[in-house]
């Protein structure tokens, strides 16, 4: 408050000011009954404050820099009044008889042009920030320390590095042709592109080659069209047999949705049969309860009949040597029975060829059965979330729902879930779910102890 009333003292004690605005009706706003105002409160300190006279002063000032460059009650008399003797007349010329003379005048700006020229006498603000740099006194002490190298005859690390890079190997030394070389080839600017005569690790390194683009990028995900057009029944006024065949489509589809609910239901019905009754209850609970002992004296042979069999008795020379003869006469024989079924093979070269020959065609036919599952494939949505594709609903009308007119045709389906839908079956973007809001923490109440809210 001590600011604002000593701005109004400075606005009153101006003894030469001159306002550009009538300042009719400044004493009213001083009369009067002065109005009693809480001033407790910050809110009431601008609301209840008068400070228009101080903003009217402020804006005259303001006004004053802008149109006259200053203060009128600063300006010397011969700036503001100039006396006034009238019209003069400028003494023109005769052009002489015998030469062609144009008379010369001044040429006068257009009365647009002066309207945008800048009229303001004030001069722009220096902007200090346009002459700062940053970082000028590391850049500074850095320039000065190269100059001391340059000056010991020291190279920078990275004149270093290019000057012992190995040069790029090349076939043969290309020179560059001169422009005035009038057999030169003639170059196209709109045709492929340049020859790149720099240095390939130059090129490399400022990244001025170009990538080598992946070839899956050339491909596109789905052979689909991006846009599908609609069966001969979906028209307005379609054929009989054509909305008939969109009509059976369309029942298609929902029996295999009918018959997969259906195959749920069976799959999550509980049997009866497996319900626990009174019976089964009591049966479970005394079961092992009465043939406790014939199991330990049963488990007790198990573990001494287990225990003697681990005890073996110690074979003798002669039967191991007997094992050793009968271990080297079976490989014998498998050794024999081998060569006689390679000799045996011999006479069977055209089963074998015929059987060779049955495996080479189903493998072909495996390879062909591959790659056309593969073409049909890429027709098919792919599953690229957690979520499967779900093909839209078939737009289709019955038989009396068909209108008579194009007039009297109700809209169907929506061109955007359309859109939709179709970059997910042409694999552009994965199949979603409508986000559910689920409020993770509990709203919390809190009560505020301010003298504002005690009623």
């Amino acid at each position: 408050m001590a600011a604002v009333k000593r701005l109004k003292r400075v606005a009153a004690s101006q003894p030469g000011f001159m306002s550009f605005k009538s300042s009719a009706g400044s004493d009213d706003l001083n009369s009067g009954q002065r109005k009693r105002v809480n001033k407790n409160k910050k809110k009431n300190w601008n609301k209840h404050s008068d400070i228009q006279d101080v903003l009217e002063f402020l804006d005259d000032v303001r006004l004053q820099e802008r149109a006259t460059g200053g203060l009128i009650s600063e300006k010397p008399d011969d700036s503001l009044f100039f006396v006034d003797i009238g019209e003069q007349r400028k003494y023109v010329q005769p052009v002489q008889e015998g030469k062609k003379g144009k008379k010369k005048s001044k040429s006068r700006p257009l009365r647009i042009d002066l309207i945008l020229q800048h009229d303001s006498l004030v001069p722009p603000p220096k902007d200090v920030l346009a002459h700062q740099q940053p970082n000028a006194k590391k850049l500074r002490r850095i320039a000065e320390n190269a100059e001391k190298l340059a000056a010991m005859g020291v190279l920078p690390r990275r004149l270093k590095r290019l000057l012992n890079r190995r040069p790029a190997i090349t076939t043969s030394k290309s020179k560059t042709e001169a422009n005035n070389f009038p057999d030169r080839p003639y170059y196209d600017l709109w045709g492929g592109d340049a020859k790149e005569t720099a240095d390939p690790y130059y090129l490399e390194q400022t990244g001025k080659k170009r990538v080598k683009r992946p070839e899956k990028l050339n491909s596109k995900p789905s052979v689909l069209p991006a846009v599908e057009v609609i069966a001969p029944g979906g028209s307005y006024n379609p054929d009989f047999f054509s909305h008939q065949a969109l009509l059976l489509e369309a029942h298609e589809v929902e029996v295999k949705r009918e018959k997969a609910e259906l195959r749920i239901e069976r799959q999550l019905a509980v049997n009866r049969e497996d319900t626990a009754t009174e019976e089964t209850v009591f049966q479970e609970q005394v079961e092992g309860l009465v043939e406790e002992d014939e199991d330990d004296d049963d488990e007790e042979e198990e573990e001494v009949s287990i225990r003697g069999g681990l005890q073996q008795e110690k074979k003798t020379e002669k039967e191991r040597r007997r094992q050793r003869a009968d271990k080297i006469k079976s490989q014998q024989k498998q050794a024999a029975r081998a060569f006689t079924d390679k000799k045996q093979q011999l006479f069977q070269l055209r089963s074998i060829q015929a059987t060779l020959k049955s495996l080479e065609q189903q493998t072909r036919e495996r390879v062909a059965q591959r790659k056309a599952n593969q073409e049909a494939e890429k027709s098919m949505p792919r599953r690229l979330g957690r979520l499967k594709f779900q093909a839209q609903d078939l737009e289709v009308q019955l038989s009396n729902e068909i209108p008579g007119s194009l007039r009297t045709l109700k809209p169907e389906g929506s061109v955007l879930k359309e859109r939709f839908k179709s970059m997910q079956k042409r694999n552009m973007i994965e199949p979603r779910e409508r986000a559910k809001f689920k409020r993770r923490h509990k709203v919390k109440y809190v009560e505020k102890r301010a003298f504002k809210e005690i009623t």
